[in-house]
């Protein structure tokens, strides 16, 4: 198994980024899946880890109960609101 340094694999992602993977794989005489393979390397290893703190979330979590709980008493006042107009209309 051949081993490529990181600036040509650098430069076979950009590469890949502009004309494809297939098209990269031919020009620089590289399977295809190896190519593929770096740039799923790539991706995973650009993912940003969650930083949030288990306190923080439980604080979200309130936040955003307390929001929904706001949202379904607002609805239902609308529904109300409409039922005593759908009533008016009928008279």
């Amino acid at each position: 198994m051949k081993k490529y340094g990181k600036g040509f694999k650098d430069e076979a992602l950009n590469l890949s980024d502009e004309i494809g993977v297939k098209k990269t794989a031919a020009q620089l005489g590289l399977n295809y899946y190896t190519i593929a393979d770096w740039r799923k390397n790539r991706k995973a290893s650009t993912k940003l880890p969650d930083s949030t703190t288990d306190s923080e979330q439980r604080a979200r979590i309130r936040q955003l109960e307390r929001e929904n709980a706001e949202l379904q008493q607002a609805n239902q006042i609308l529904k109300d609101a409409l039922v005593f107009v759908a009533k008016d209309r009928k008279n």
